[in-house]
């Protein structure tokens, strides 16, 4: 059962998780020969200010 877990700054729209979804799952079909049912994916939208690269902020 894959479990993938996409962490990025800021907003996405629905049509762009859409497709980061369905291209993800093909990739692990294709590749892995992971079902798409079994597929996991968490989306996780984070602020600016809640992520740093080493003592900076990004927001």
């Amino acid at each position: 059962m894959p479990f993938v877990n996409l962490k990025l700054i800021g907003k996405l729209s629905k049509e762009q998780k859409q497709q980061i979804v369905s291209e993800f799952s093909e990739t692990l079909l294709k590749v892995a020969r992971k079902p798409k049912t079994s597929t996991y994916i968490v989306i996780d939208e984070v602020e600016a200010q809640n992520w740093a690269q080493g003592d900076q902020l990004f927001g």
